[in-house]
């Protein structure tokens, strides 16, 4: 053996035969030493910037984080556990629990339509996420007036389902009269018995314990924005009622259960056929 083979002088000569410490998490369980004291025993908690061991007598002792430790004979540095990555939420906003991500899908030829602009806002931000999963395209009816001619123009057939969503769809209303005049095995109309789609957002999450009641004579948005004391004289303010409305909004839980009903059944019909196929 060569005692002189080493140059002394090189960096970390030192440390050449010396075992390295390495970082270890903490764990419920993890069996350690203090090769100091002679304490060994597993970790029972750590807190406050110490871990707390207990030996196999049931004696506890208290250490501070960092070097000094053997663990499987080799030396350790004992620090906290990685925190985990906060998870995605689980479920969408309507309820449904959250799919696998793919790639993006081309809509299916089925729809579903939705009367006026705020009523497809609603639906996009409760069900959207769900709607993009199976691929069903919503689109808006100017007003009710135009249905007919709508169902016309698309032709519903097997493949190609037409689902409507109405306000108002009581017995004896103009809704329900014009609703009277289409129909078809490929075609589903259903509504809710709110006057306007503000209505169906429960009105606590607005600090009300109930929507204001509104004359027949007067219109119903800029009624509830003059019983509430918001400005209402002009469309961009009812468009800023609704914004301010559609905000408090998270998910189906902010919704009254009988739009929540209503709007499963029209996403369940027109991807009836598809699934189907699938």
């Amino acid at each position: 053996m060569d005692r002189y083979s080493r140059d002394v002088l090189a960096p970390g000569w030192q440390k050449a035969d010396r075992p390295q410490t390495r970082e270890l998490p903490v764990q419920r369980g993890l069996v350690v030493e203090d090769p100091t004291s002679g304490f060994c025993g597993a970790v029972v908690r750590w807190e406050n910037g110490l871990v707390v061991l207990e030996d196999r007598h049931g004696k506890r002792r208290s250490f501070p984080f960092g070097p000094g430790f053997w663990y499987d004979g080799k030396p350790v540095a004992l620090v906290p556990p990685k925190r985990q990555a906060a998870q995605g939420p689980t479920h969408t906003a309507s309820g449904s629990r959250v799919a696998p991500k793919a790639g993006p899908k081309v809509a299916l030829p089925s729809r579903i339509y939705v009367e006026g602009r705020h009523d497809a806002d609603l639906i996009e931000k409760v069900w959207g996420d769900d709607l993009r999963h199976v691929g069903v395209a919503v689109e808006y009816l100017e007003g009710i007036d135009d249905l007919p001619a709508v169902v016309r123009t698309f032709a519903p057939e097997r493949g190609r389902r037409l689902g409507v969503l109405v306000d108002h769809l009581v017995p004896g209303s103009k809704e329900s009269r014009i609703v009277a005049q289409v129909g078809g095995e490929y075609l589903f109309v259903t509504g809710h018995r709110f006057i306007d789609i503000w209505a169906a957002v429960k009105p606590e999450r607005l600090g009300l314990k109930a929507w204001p009641n509104v004359p027949r004579t007067q219109s119903y948005k800029a009624g509830i924005c003059a019983s509430l004391g918001w400005p209402h004289a002009t469309q961009a303010d009812l468009a800023q009622a609704w914004r301010r409305i559609l905000a408090k909004v998270e998910s189906w839980r902010d919704l009254d259960p009988k739009l929540l009903t209503e709007v499963e059944k029209l996403i369940d019909f027109v991807t009836a056929d598809h699934l189907e196929e699938g």
